[in-house]
């Protein structure tokens, strides 16, 4: 669910990005990240960085690159260019008509072929969770579709994103009434605590989801996920170029199980990206399926 650039930082001071700036800036940021920021962007580079050599006290965008290449202190700073380009816009049950085929064709096959299988293992994976509001939404509706049931099931939501400062958010499980202006009313009374204007997510939500850092570019460490049965990464791909989708990709088709899915963001599609996918047509959504 995380996309890029959904805001801009406004200082007193503009500092600008000069061509050659722009391109050893956008380059490292592909190449630690995979995200790909086209030329016709280099404003929004020159507005999210600048807080950061503001902070860093140097005077220009070639410092800071010369600081995050060299610096003892790159890699933190590596974190806080990853925060500082990716924004995440998100909300609680984002994108009815996808969720809505999870919980009513999907997650009952995967349920019945596992309780065929004799086991009650669960595994699915959010990559790119952002601040937290998908995979809680997919614990919420494992707990509506398997009731007091869902204690005999070994279930595991493995909820990844690029950035720590997300990450730490989706931790603890807060949200305003803002993030949840897509959720039913009665979802919001059954599985939030309102406390002082905010909301928690109820503890036998928050437990099933396991939260960490992941580079989707890092190929290595997409292999440690443990293997899903369902894939959800929304609003991601759309971001990347034609090689690195496909780098991604085919790391979520060596993770899925077979007969396993893959949900992607309803304006993203794997046209021209990989054949290796099954398109499964719903009313108003197209997920994939591995099938061997």
């Amino acid at each position: 669910m995380s996309s890029l650039f959904s805001k801009t930082i406004t200082l007193g001071k503009e500092l600008k990005i000069s061509d050659s700036e722009f391109a050893q800036l956008r380059d490292l940021i592909y190449q630690k990240s995979g995200i790909f920021i086209a030329d016709n962007r280099k404003y929004l580079l020159e507005n999210r960085l600048a807080n950061r050599l503001k902070i860093l006290n140097l005077k220009d965008f070639g410092e800071y690159y010369y600081y995050l290449q060299y610096d003892s202190k790159r890699q933190g700073e590596m974190t806080e260019l990853f925060n500082a380009v990716t924004t995440n816009e998100t909300s609680f049950y984002r994108n009815p008509p996808q969720l809505q085929v999870f919980q009513d064709k999907v997650l009952p096959e995967i349920l019945e072929d596992q309780r065929k299988k004799r086991t009650r293992t669960l595994r699915i994976w959010s990559a790119g969770c952002s601040t937290g509001e998908e995979p809680y939404t997919l614990g919420i509706i494992l707990h509506e579709a398997l009731g007091s049931e869902i204690s005999t099931w070994n279930i595991k939501i493995t909820a990844n994103d690029l950035s720590e400062n997300v990450l730490q958010s989706a931790r603890a499980g807060v949200y305003t009434e803002y993030a949840l202006r897509t959720t039913p009313k009665v979802i919001v009374d059954k599985w939030f605590t309102a406390q002082d204007g905010k909301f928690l997510i109820k503890p036998e939500v928050k437990k099933l989801v396991s939260f960490g850092a992941i580079n989707l570019s890092d190929r290595a460490l997409m292999k440690r996920v443990e293997r899903s049965h369902l894939i959800f990464c929304r609003n991601v791909i759309i971001y990347f170029d034609d090689e690195m989708k496909k780098l991604v990709i085919s790391s979520f088709y060596d993770n899925l199980l077979t007969g396993g899915y893959l949900f992607i963001g309803h304006s993203e599609s794997l046209h021209n990206i990989t054949r290796a996918f099954k398109p499964v047509h719903h009313p108003g959504a197209i997920i994939y399926r591995k099938e061997d």
